[in-house]
């Protein structure tokens, strides 16, 4: 399968061949003991991969339903009216055909895949940057991409990559994305990460985003079923950056914060309308980290018992937040 799709999540492997993903991680670490495969968190990717990308077609059926929940989650920060900036990439091709539904919207890209999605929304407005093209995944890039940004401000911009890391940031395997990435997050006040848990903990070649400049970090509920991506996005919401885990559960679900100190408890209060929440405030589903000395917000939630994967995620989220008090 990693020698056919380029990539591979260890939820899919586990479907796949019908057993436990314990199982899978164990034979996974065994294939990388032979050279075969490199382990990524989440998942495994042929040797190499710190270099290398996978094309398009490969990167569509990789964490596509992880994909799916963030991009859910992501588009219930854009409202009408707003005018964003939306990056290359597969999950944010999924934010854009979510984002064909927003009124008098504005969005700015330089990937094709984002303006087909959004090139019959009737009152959504689409500005291409120009550039040339780059065909593994459909993206303007250069200095014609770079220039055609330049004196653009927009509220918010939605990028993705090919890992993120919370001493690093966001970080791509090709130069030339990195640096029209780079020009799309300079036009933007805010600055959402969208990255599934297959792509936390890996750093790449060319760093786009230092993590210091990454307002929220959007990311899905598998990312805390593994210790090592789990603390790395306690590192993550250490260094300021707003955390939330999209759910994958059944409709209902409530998103999950993920900060520092103890897990947000269900059962608390949403504002009224989050996203006109002041600015500083937490996004749906956030608490702000507590890197102030403040305490973080709540996060809203279901009645007890209800959550992000039901009483035994919401017991793990509370687990970590009390080894992290202590």
């Amino acid at each position: 399968m990693v020698r056919a799709n380029g990539a591979v999540s260890l939820r899919e492997l586990a479907r796949v061949v019908q057993t436990s993903e314990v199982t899978v991680r164990r034979d996974v670490r065994a294939l990388e003991a032979e050279g075969l495969l490199d382990r990524r968190h989440g998942g495994a990717v042929l040797p190499g991969g710190f270099s290398r990308e996978p094309g398009y077609p490969q990167k569509t059926h990789l964490a596509a339903a992880e994909k799916s929940a963030i991009a859910d989650l992501a588009a219930g920060l854009v409202e009408e009216g707003d005018a964003v900036v939306v990056g290359a990439g597969t999950t944010t091709q999924e934010l854009a055909r979510r984002l064909a539904r927003v009124p008098g919207l504005t969005v700015v890209t330089n990937s094709l895949l984002v303006a087909q999605a959004l090139a019959h929304a009737n009152r959504v407005e689409v500005v291409m940057t120009g550039g040339t093209l780059r065909g593994s995944n459909y993206a303007l890039v250069g200095s014609g991409a770079e220039q055609s940004l330049q004196g653009l401000r927009v509220a918010r911009a939605f990028v993705s990559g090919s890992g993120l890391t919370a001493e690093r940031g966001l970080s791509t395997t090709n130069m030339l994305s990195a640096s029209v990435d780079r020009a799309l997050v300079q036009a933007a006040a805010e600055v959402v990460v969208l990255a599934d848990h297959t792509k936390l903990g890996t750093d790449t070649m060319f760093q786009t985003v230092p993590t210091d400049a990454v307002t929220h970090l959007v990311t899905d509920e598998q990312a805390t079923a593994d210790d090592r991506t789990a603390r790395e996005l306690d590192a993550l919401a250490d260094r300021g950056v707003q955390v939330t885990v999209a759910p994958l559960g059944l409709t209902g679900d409530q998103p999950q914060s993920y900060g520092h100190g103890p897990a947000a408890h269900p059962g608390a209060a949403a504002p009224a309308d989050p996203r006109r929440a002041p600015q500083g405030a937490p996004l749906p589903g956030q608490r702000r980290p507590g890197a102030h000395g403040g305490p973080p917000h709540a996060a809203p939630g279901a009645a007890s018992g209800a959550g992000l994967a039901g009483p035994g995620q919401a017991a793990r989220l509370a687990e970590l937040g009390s080894r992290r008090k202590h």
